[in-house]
């Protein structure tokens, strides 16, 4: 049968197709097309779905679904089921669902499962949930370096069922310390009788346990690995993390960054309530608006000034808004290439000093353009000197700026994402108006 249907034409067969129809297709059908189709289904439909779903089908839906949607879906089986569904889970699902639970809705979940799931879920949630440890599942596949390339096939046959992955099986001691790897393709073309210690490899790439998950995702973008181990500062093999579980970690902190450059709450969605919206985006307009008392405040400091030349007025902007400008794309090059690790302590002074020459550069040639505009419009040749050192200053400023602010917060522990853009454009704001108002003072006598 044809795999590939609309979403009615899913709704369709889900409800209606022949119990041999439903078992040859539903196999080769994602648990996210599954969800989708469930979702616009009524409670009679979605009870009859299930009902012909395996325990191990609906476990992969309960994976997919929403945080805020997991518990419902899971009250709305059986008792029974959900003890045998939750079995069916991976550790780490089972331990992120347990996790984003009130305590009320936690103990409810670990009460149906056995003492050994609910020991591992209670493990794995003594780790930080942005670490390795976090992340990492407990279902691997350990072998002995002793064993042949037969009695190690064999096994797997027996253990294959119950792990996360299979791409790479972890060759440990008695003590679970990691001594070694195999890829799958390598074990399987390997003569039989061959030990697994010849063609184990030695140079392992793992993470801590207490790794941040940035981490985790620049290593497994740095060697496009399908899984890494995690260890603990023993070596002790503890978990692996898959890359379906690190795209997730990606699509999240890149989530996360974009809000708050922005000004937003790290985890505001389009579908918030308005009150959840007020308090993630107020307490950042209240900031700004601080900043923005504090620029009003230099402007104010040359009211004379701008009375006698009213042109300052229309340009005063302009300087202050390039700054801005060139300062935001400084920060945003800046912050991204700390959360992917391409700036550290080597190449660190040779960027300021090419952020310093951009800001200089394009100061200088935005500068010109705008003197010259200046002469065109005021006819003033002083005033266009005036604004062309000026834009060259604060482009200068803001280029500095966008590389020291998010450098600086970083060692300080705060996240440069968090407040960059807020002291970014507070300096380019004062910086452009007490420069320009200054030397226009300074030139007062050639203006007027």
């Amino acid at each position: 049968m044809k795999t590939e249907m609309t979403k009615k034409d899913l709704k369709d067969f889900l409800l209606n197709s022949s119990d041999r129809d439903f078992a040859d297709v539903i196999e080769y059908m994602h648990p996210v097309d599954i969800l989708d189709t469930i979702h616009e289904c009524s409670e009679e439909e979605v009870e009859k779905i299930l009902n012909r779903l395996s325990d191990e089908d609906v476990a992969d839906l309960l994976e997919e679904e929403d945080d805020e949607e997991r518990y419902d879906f899971l009250k709305g089986l059986s008792a029974k089921r959900q003890h045998e569904v939750l079995e069916e889970m991976s550790s780490d699902e089972r331990a992120d669902f347990v996790g984003a639970l009130n305590e009320t809705e936690s103990k409810d979940v670990l009460s149906k499962l056995t003492s050994e799931d609910k020991q591992e879920v209670t493990e794995l949630l003594k780790y930080d949930p942005e670490t390795a440890g976090g992340l990492m599942a407990t279902e691997y596949i350990t072998i002995r370096d002793n064993r042949t390339v037969l009695k190690t096939l064999e096994y797997l046959q027996t253990v294959i069922q119950d792990a996360e992955s299979i791409y790479y099986l972890y060759v440990t001691d008695r003590a679970n310390h990691l001594k070694g790897v195999i890829a799958l393709r390598d074990l399987v073309s390997s003569p039989f009788d061959k030990k697994i210690s010849e063609i184990t490899n030695p140079n392992i790439v793992s993470v801590n346990v207490k790794d941040d998950q940035e981490t985790v995702a620049n290593v497994f973008d740095k060697y496009d690995y399908m899984v890494l181990p995690v260890v603990d500062d023993q070596n002790v093999l503890k978990g692996v993390i898959t890359v379906d579980d690190v795209i997730d970690v990606i699509k999240e902190e890149t989530n996360e960054d974009f809000n708050r450059m922005a000004g937003l709450g790290s985890e505001e969605k389009v579908d918030d309530t308005l009150p959840e919206a007020l308090r993630s985006r107020l307490p950042w307009l209240i900031i700004n608006l601080a900043t923005a008392v504090l620029a009003a405040a230099c402007v104010a400091k040359f009211s004379a000034t701008i009375e006698a030349i009213v042109a300052l007025a229309a340009i005063n902007p302009i300087i202050a808004g390039m700054g801005g400008n060139a300062g935001t794309q400084s920060l945003t090059l800046i912050v991204r290439g700390i959360a992917l690790g391409e700036l550290d302590k080597e190449n660190g002074r040779k960027i300021f000093f090419k952020e310093f020459g951009v800001g200089l550069l394009s100061g200088a040639v935005i500068g010109a353009i705008v003197a010259v505009g200046c002469q065109i419009f005021y006819h003033n040749w002083y005033l266009g000197l005036v604004t062309f050192l000026a834009m060259v200053g604060n482009m200068v400023v803001a280029t500095v700026t966008g590389f020291l602010v998010p450098v600086i917060l970083k060692k300080v522990n705060i996240d440069p994402a968090l407040a960059s853009t807020v002291f970014v454009t507070t300096f380019t704001d004062c910086c452009g108006f007490l420069l320009f108002l200054g030397l226009a003072t300074a030139f007062l006598p050639k203006l007027v």
